[in-house]
């Protein structure tokens, strides 16, 4: 494929300056005003040109599937800064990454989250950032975001019940999870995808008011597989429901679902309850994994690229960054990590992802 030139603005960074920031001193390279882009694959021929980008290992909740109650995050010096998380998109986009998904911890709570989103909505070749979030924070944050050039949000919601949604998150309470709802949808960040996890013997049984929102509203539930990792991997074995439990509890209720258009790229498989507005959508990471159509990768907190979710497999971008590494060979270690992804994760084999937990990939 031939390359394409794109050209950046100039927006007054102070890119190759020693620069003291919230997370310690940074010394950045020089980014080129232009470059051409050449898209990067893996070894099996898959684009590569997602990049999901967690902005923080902390957060405002405590969902008992995804981090112990007492965690302990890591110092503010080593995670990317701002100006670290600029540079590395624009060496995404110099290899084809077109899509960006904002993640955490909770990326909200990082401070100056608006200003972030607007330089990377300014890097060429990104056409689309989206984000995760808990919404707790996004009654406040929706509008600014979207002014900024976020297009969508999946909120996290594993529960209609009020006191099962703080049993859960351990400190959250759903009715600001609600007025981030309303404000994504005033704020046109839209189609609204609601994520829930379903744990069994917990919220199994929520799953059916949750698909009930689709019936009059044009939104998609996400119905999630729990994924072991780390040190909360027994209690996420354990408590696995499977896409083919879910699928059945909900058609006990609502007759057959009808199976929507499926591009074999998205991790959700989308059905429609008869007649109903919104979608039903199942991401079976564990059972029937669909690794076949993975373009992503994921930059961590701490500035690692991790080339799949369910493996410890890891390309360190950071340290180099901060020791001085051009662009072209910045470029070099993310294609070259890009090529060595896996085809998928191992856990039929018994293998799992055990370095970190989901706060600390950012999903």
């Amino acid at each position: 494929m031939a390359a394409v030139t794109l050209e950046e603005s100039n927006s007054g960074s102070q890119s190759g300056r020693q620069l003291r920031t919230g997370y310690g001193v940074v010394n950045i390279p020089p980014a080129p005003a232009h470059f051409a882009v050449e898209p990067m694959a893996d070894s099996y021929g898959r684009s590569i040109n997602y990049l999901r980008i967690s902005l923080t290992d902390a957060c405002n909740l405590r969902c008992v599937y995804c981090m112990p109650e007492q965690m302990q995050f890591r110092p503010r010096h080593e995670l990317m800064s701002d100006e670290e998380i600029i540079f590395l998109v624009k060496v995404g986009a110099s290899l084809g990454v077109k899509k960006i998904r904002l993640t955490g911890g909770e990326p909200t709570i990082r401070p100056g989250i608006v200003e972030l989103v607007r330089e990377i909505a300014a890097v060429p070749g990104i056409k689309d950032i989206a984000m995760t979030t808990n919404a707790l924070l996004l009654d406040k944050l929706a509008q600014p975001l979207a002014d900024a050039g976020l297009k969508r949000v999946n909120i996290s919601i594993d529960t209609l019940n009020a006191e099962k949604f703080h049993q859960i998150t351990r400190w959250g309470h759903i009715e600001d999870v609600w007025r981030g709802i309303d404000a994504s949808k005033a704020a046109g960040l839209t189609p609204v995808k609601l994520n829930c996890v379903v744990v069994r013997n917990f919220n199994d049984e929520d799953m059916i008011d949750l698909a009930r929102l689709t019936l009059h509203d044009d939104v998609e539930v996400r119905f999630i597989e729990m994924m072991p990792f780390g040190e909360v991997n027994d209690f996420q074995q354990t408590n696995v429901v499977t896409f083919h439990e879910m699928r059945a509890k909900i058609e006990s209720v609502f007759g057959p679902l009808d199976e929507a258009s499926y591009d074999y790229v998205d991790p959700s498989r989308p059905f429609r309850i008869p007649g109903a507005m919104g979608t039903l959508g199942f991401i079976s990471s564990v059972t029937e994994p669909f690794c076949q159509g993975c373009g992503r990768v994921r930059l961590t907190a701490d500035g690692k690229l991790r080339l799949c979710l369910l493996r410890d497999d890891e390309v360190d971008l950071l340290t180099p960054l901060r020791n001085g590494a051009s662009f072209e060979e910045m470029r070099t270690l993310m294609r070259e990590g890009a090529y060595h992804k896996p085809w998928g994760h191992s856990l039929s084999q018994g293998l799992f992802a055990a370095n970190r937990v989901m706060n600390q990939i950012g999903g």
